[in-house]
């Protein structure tokens, strides 16, 4: 398994949209991490996302400490996430590239997942930037000593995937942003570690406490309900390292 970061907008995100996939990573011996962009590093949340990432084997927080669009107060003096300057998330976020030397990046994809969290839309637009400017030199030098990554990768929800998890956002209002099946690239079995997914999940108690936050509505369902929801993970390639020798492109005749 190759090493593995993931970028998300709130403390829960990692074990919601890709919880199985770090676990397994995590179970083959590969490194894995997560950073984390809005809530401040000793709030509540804090502590419940060390919770989570310790359940599936992602290390210790890494939070950029800014505010969630939606909870000012979430990081006192910090601005919110998506008023802060691009390139300077950006450039936080290289700093955690280069210091963990990920060979995979995972993130949210373009519509901010399906409920389009301001959060999650401004977090993609970051870790496109962060994710190739980690290996330019000249870009973020600060920063440290370049690295490149192999592969970006967006955490989505094909149309034929949102199943019975569209219905249960809905009825308490949220929106449903899911991307046609071709764009999903892969598609990944997690039955395997569900247990510690959801045991991850409901770590981020405050959220599993409330009506609609998605914890909250997968702590109140059936198990089996339950795991048809979580058992699957799926992700569409956004980029990858450049190669050496590749194609010229040519001007058409």
């Amino acid at each position: 398994m190759p090493s593995l970061l993931g970028i998300f907008g709130h403390p829960d995100d990692e074990s919601l949209l890709a919880g199985g996939v770090f676990a397994q990573h995590a179970a083959a011996g590969a490194t894995t991490a997560v950073v984390t962009a809005t809530w401040a590093p000793d709030s509540h949340r804090a502590g419940e996302l060390a919770e989570a990432l310790d359940i599936l084997g992602a290390g210790r927080p890494r939070m950029l400490g800014f505010a969630d669009a939606r909870i000012p107060d979430s990081a006192p003096g910090r601005p919110r996430l998506c008023d802060a300057p691009l390139e300077e998330v950006a450039g936080l976020i290289v700093e955690h590239i280069r210091a963990v030397r990920p060979q995979v990046v995972v993130t949210h994809d373009a519509y901010g997942q399906l409920t389009g969290h301001p959060d999650h839309l401004r977090t993609h637009q970051a870790a496109l930037l962060a994710f190739h400017a980690a290996g330019l030199e000249h870009l973020y030098p600060q920063a440290g000593a370049p690295w490149q990554p192999d592969s970006l990768y967006a955490a989505t929800h094909p149309h034929s995937g949102v199943g019975e998890l569209g219905a249960l956002l809905t009825r308490v209002g949220k929106k449903v942003l899911s991307v046609p099946d071709g764009h999903v690239t892969e598609t990944v079995d997690v039955s395997d570690c569900t247990d510690r997914k959801l045991a991850a999940i409901l770590a981020h108690r405050s959220e599993a406490a409330r009506e609609r936050p998605l914890p909250g509505i997968l702590s109140r369902l059936p198990a089996a309900e339950r795991e048809s929801i979580i058992a699957t993970e799926y992700f569409t390639l956004l980029g990858r390292k450049p190669a050496p020798g590749g194609a010229v492109l040519q001007q058409s005749p």
